[in-house]
């Protein structure tokens, strides 16, 4: 079967190759099993150095629980050690990971982060958000030696290729050192060795002039610049989303915002009289709901300086990541602004297990809602957010139509009446992807006059059972008219 070359509409691929060469977590089962992995690194590595862990998701150990502090010591009380969620918004350090970030009594947190502290206002190793920045800022990173960095990237982007990939949209994130560096991306293509498409999108954190110095929409460059991300609230599984009411299973807590409305609101109004895109990640329902207001604000500014409606309509439309809380009032708010949607189905496979312990049954309705966002008429692209889960489309598309997780579970699927049709979860990783870019004229479907990005698969998706989605193999993919994957 051949469709249209596939895209991620929102992954970390910087961050996924630093990952590599850490230490994965992502497949522990309980905190002895973590420290176990963590002795064994440190075995070859010298007294004093950095140790890092990554992936790790304490919802899916026995514990259900982050580890202690003494439990991080028990690891090395000599080499400072950390130890990242899959989720990226949430570290746990060791005592001397603490020193080394001059992180000791009475610490006070900054603006958008927060260091837990014990009753006697002691650090108790968990950082969240922002402040987990303090580390990245002083750990090496492991592709400096750009032979090596070139090595591991190529490898990447050619596994994508061959998962069918045409088109990635990879996020820098200044607050945790993941620059995605363009020139990177623009070399491989004058060596001959960029398999796909690369559009680079940056953070508010960077100056917005970055981006006007290059046409943003221009679908002949395989490589080029992308929205403006900013963050507004952090992540469901660390308990940091930002919600209208407190967690179910954390009375006291309803997560947090980054920043306040005329904060946001300044955020976005400045990038969209950039010319910029603006792309917020906003995951709980009061961030959305407070992402809508600052939309609504920026248009109802620009009008009143004098953008004819006729003029808002020629702009690329607004990107919110995540959108994984909904409610009557926002799906209304959201139908009536220019929009995209970057949602992450494969989140699915894991927040399935817990989501309910954390929002209640009566939120639940509200989560992870495509078939409503969908028949309500609003455009849904789909990505991974690599490294948080990962980039093979196919599996996202499995979880957008069935719901369930790799193994099945639960029978029925969650929520089953969000259920997409296999059509399409398909349109979230193709045409969707390139209307958010204002490329849909040129890419994401199958027609005479557009650029000839493709995949083949095995089997025809509209013909098996949607169970097989997740292991369909790619026989070939095709970028520009070009065979840049075969299978042997």
């Amino acid at each position: 079967m051949m469709i249209p070359g596939m895209a991620d509409a929102h992954l970390h691929l910087y961050a996924y190759c630093q990952n590599l060469t850490f230490v994965d977590l992502s497949k522990v089962h309980n905190i002895n099993e973590m420290i176990n992995l963590m002795k064994e690194k440190i075995k070859n590595v010298k007294k004093g150095n950095w140790v890092k862990g990554v992936n790790f998701d304490q919802s899916k150990w026995k514990e259900n629980r982050f580890p202690t502090l003494e439990e991080m010591d028990s690891i090395s009380k000599d080499n400072p050690i950390i130890i990242k969620r899959c989720c990226l918004h949430a570290v746990v350090a060791n005592s001397k990971a603490l020193e080394m970030a001059s992180i000791g009594k009475n610490y006070q947190a900054g603006s958008g982060g927060i260091v837990e502290l014990d009753k006697d206002g002691m650090p108790n190793g968990i950082l969240r958000e922002q402040s987990t920045k303090v580390f990245d800022d002083i750990l090496p990173d492991p592709l400096k030696d750009i032979e090596v960095q070139k090595r591991i990237m190529q490898n990447v982007l050619n596994d994508m290729s061959s998962k069918g990939i045409t088109t990635i949209h990879t996020y820098a994130a200044k607050i945790w050192q993941y620059n995605e560096d363009i020139n990177i991306y623009k070399n491989f293509e004058k060596e001959g060795k960029l398999p796909l498409r690369v559009t680079v999108c940056i953070d508010e954190l960077f100056e917005p002039e970055i981006l006007t110095k290059e046409k943003l929409n221009n679908p002949y460059r395989k490589v080029q610049l992308g929205a403006y991300k900013i963050f507004s609230d952090g992540s469901m599984g660390s308990r940091s989303a930002a919600l209208k009411e407190p967690y179910s299973d954390d009375p006291e807590n309803s997560g947090f915002m980054l920043f306040t409305q005329e904060e946001l609101n300044n955020k976005i109004l400045i990038g969209y009289e950039h010319g910029l895109q603006p792309a917020i990640h906003a995951i709980g329902d009061r961030a959305l709901d407070m992402t809508l207001s600052a939309i609504e604000y920026t248009l109802k500014i620009t009008k009143e300086k004098g953008m004819t409606d006729e003029e808002q309509k020629k702009r690329l439309p607004f990107r919110i990541i995540h959108v994984q809380m909904i409610d009557d009032d926002l799906l209304e708010r959201m139908k009536k602004l220019p929009l995209v949607l970057d949602i992450q189905p494969v989140f699915l496979c894991t927040d399935l297990h817990w989501i309910e312990d954390r929002i209640g049954k009566e939120r639940l309705k509200g989560s992870f809602a495509l078939k409503t966002m969908e028949k309500a008429g609003l455009i849904q692209t789909g990505g991974s957010d690599c490294p948080v889960e990962t980039y093979e489309p196919l599996k996202g598309i499995y979880a957008a139509v069935t719901r369930q997780d790799m193994e099945g579970y639960p029978i029925e699927g969650f929520l089953p009446e969000e259920r997409l049709s296999v059509y399409e979860a398909l349109c979230m990783y193709t045409k969707n992807v390139h209307y958010a870019t204002g490329q849909e004229s040129v890419l994401g479907t199958l027609e005479i006059g557009k650029f000839a990005d493709l995949t083949v698969l095995e089997k025809n998706l509209f013909k098996i059972d949607k169970k097989e989605i997740k292991d369909v193999k790619v026989e070939q993919t095709y970028v520009a008219g070009n065979c840049v994957f075969m299978i042997k």
